[in-house]
């Protein structure tokens, strides 16, 4: 009997003890650092940063396809490196967007539209991450035709893992639909959230925005719905969009958070990646005062190792383009007819201006929506001058060019010179408006495809290179993911059967 009261009285010790180090537990392991929930404008802003790439290598998408197809930026080089310069399907590559974007960009904007819907004090938090949920899927919905749209995005929050795949049509009426709600429901009545990283909270900033890419996305319209166009061109002019450059939508980018095209140019691609012919030839044959600004070429380089500072010029009339249609060993064949050393002596995207890591980027501007209304104007579904419309968007982007620092700013005579050089002529409104806005669209390598493959201008030639696999002249759309097939292939195959072919050359709805 005593040995049991001892045994009983040591278990009750022992439970006294554990209960008493039991106290406290839950609090002293919660990490009082890391949150365990962000505030929607905070996630809002990440989706934002994320939209244009989260590291150098997700930016290979734009470099091996989007800049090549529009003849601006080409590489010689095929591998990891292939894409538009031989107008080749490379897996790796042509994911890049949706990769991103589903994974990342979307997945933060659905959380944020999903926290804040029922939350009258974050009425502007979720009509901001309704627009630009909008722009990432004109993105994405450009770039691969009919893709998972009403069911995107809700694998978390509805359990959906195998989301269908919509039609373009029925996606870019929903984006227009969402545009035009979200941002009439935006309210100067609330305090400006001023962790917002585009604008600081500022309303009106956003409603510019809004009605901009309303603008956009109504002449997606221009060849399959004109009534469409029309209809919601008056409506995003009535609304109210960009007045000036100030109202731009930039990423500012610094030493610590750098520009990511620049990032990978200025790394471990810094030899791999020119100016394509077409595009310098453009900019040099009409004198145009942002070819120093955007072009650099190391003059008699025989390699990489020669591509110094000593030997870098920006001068106009030393740059020569990489012609389209050669890879690394059959440019040899053309470089005493170009005048060049070796394939490193061509002109470079210019790391010291628009490329420089903390150069800034834009996802649109004032510049790009004053020429899409000189063609809706030219076009009758606006009213005022095309010839001003144009003159203020070149004019713009002119003056854009000082948003890269000092030394890329364009005196005023220059651009005075310029906009006399190029002033419009009725008889050839599409081609000269279109083609400036392939210049305004540089860097921006989602919009100038879009609007190449929407207007037909510039008027480039094909690729010619020999082992080319577009049978049509360009590349109308990128391939879906391989990793597609694996987990949602009777949604793909659906898709597949309604659009057309999963190629390259097969059009998106919007591009009849």
């Amino acid at each position: 009997m005593k040995t049991l009261l001892k045994y009983t009285l040591a278990l009750s010790l022992l439970l006294a003890s554990l209960t008493g180090c039991d106290e406290g537990f839950t609090e002293l392991n919660v990490n009082r650092v890391n949150p365990t929930s962000l505030a929607s404008p905070l996630v809002l802003n990440r989706a934002v940063i994320a939209t244009t790439y989260l590291d150098g290598f997700s930016t290979l998408g734009m470099l091996t396809y989007n800049f090549g197809i529009v003849q601006q930026i080409i590489t010689p080089y095929g591998s990891s490196l292939s894409g538009a310069n031989y107008d080749q399907v490379n897996n790796a590559n042509t994911a890049v967007v949706w990769n991103n974007f589903y994974r990342n960009v979307l997945k933060q904007l659905v959380a944020v539209i999903d926290q804040s819907k029922s939350d009258p004090l974050q009425v502007n938090t979720y009509n901001a991450a309704r627009i630009w949920k909008a722009y990432v899927f004109m993105i994405l919905t450009d770039t691969y035709g009919d893709i998972p749209y009403f069911e995107a995005g809700q694998g978390y929050t509805n359990e959906i893992i195998s989301p269908k795949y919509d039609a373009q049509q029925a996606i870019y009426k929903d984006i227009l639909k969402e545009l035009e709600e979200a941002t009439a429901a935006l309210t100067i009545a609330q305090a400006p959230i001023t962790t917002d990283i585009l604008y600081g909270g500022n309303v009106t900033n956003w409603k510019k925005l809004g009605y901009s890419f309303m603008l956009r996305a109504a002449m997606r319209h221009s060849k399959v719905d004109p009534a469409t166009a029309q209809s919601y061109v008056a409506k995003a002019v009535a609304g109210g969009v960009f007045q000036s450059n100030a109202d731009n939508s930039i990423i500012r980018h610094t030493a610590v958070w750098n520009n990511q095209v620049g990032n990978h140019l200025a790394a471990r691609e810094r030899t791999n990646f020119y100016l394509a012919e077409p595009f310098v030839n453009y900019l040099k044959t009409n004198n145009d005062p942002r070819l120093p600004i955007f072009a650099v070429r190391h003059v008699g380089a025989r390699g990489g190792q020669e591509q110094t500072a000593a030997r870098a010029s920006s001068a106009p009339n030393v740059q020569i383009g990489m012609p389209m249609g050669f890879n690394d060993v059959t440019i040899t064949q053309v470089l005493g007819q170009y005048g060049v050393a070796s394939l490193w002596d061509f002109s470079q995207p210019n790391l010291t201006t628009v490329l420089r890591l903390d150069s800034p980027g834009f996802h649109i501007t004032y510049a790009q929506t004053q020429l899409l209304l000189a063609e809706a104007a030219v076009r009758g579904w606006v009213s005022g001058s095309a010839a001003d419309y144009y003159t203020r968007g070149v004019r713009a982007h002119l003056e854009q060019m000082a948003q890269y620092g000092p030394t890329s700013a364009i005196p005023e005579a220059s651009i005075k010179a310029y906009l006399d050089s190029q002033a419009f002529t009725a008889s050839r409104a599409l081609e000269q408006i279109n083609t400036q806005y392939w210049v305004a669209s540089f860097l921006d390598g989602n919009e100038a495809w879009a609007n190449f493959r929407r207007s037909g201008f510039p008027a480039l030639k094909k690729n010619p290179y020999p082992g080319s696999e577009v049978r049509g002249d360009f590349i109308r759309r990128l391939i879906y993911p391989d990793g597609e097939i694996v987990v949602n292939s009777g949604n793909l195959n659906e898709a597949i059967k309604r659009q057309g072919p999963n190629t390259l050359d097969t059009r998106v709805w919007w591009d009849k």
